[in-house]
């Protein structure tokens, strides 16, 4: 489930990372079919014909529900940069 939801955390339609806050552990295999041109429009159904977002595929094929929190996030932060001396 943490791969999962480290790879969620790199798509597009996600600004945030994502956390595995499930409990589950162990090997999964499972397909997810979602329409991409869905992918980073709100959850709710513009138009059936196209299928299902993302996040309702989520949901409704693999029970998750991603809820935004806050907390604590590793970041880099660079203070100081000298030009590189010449040769």
């Amino acid at each position: 489930m943490e791969t999962i939801a480290r790879s969620l955390g790199g798509m597009e339609p996600f600004d945030r990372p994502i956390f595995d806050r499930t409990g589950g552990s162990g090997t999964f295999d499972f397909t997810v079919e979602w329409h991409t041109q869905l992918q980073t429009l709100p959850t709710t159904r513009p138009n059936d014909s196209l299928g299902v977002s993302l996040v309702e595929a989520l949901r409704e094929q693999l029970g998750l529900k991603l809820v935004p929190q806050t907390g604590p996030i590793d970041v880099l932060v660079i203070d100081h940069v000298d030009r590189p001396t010449p040769n």
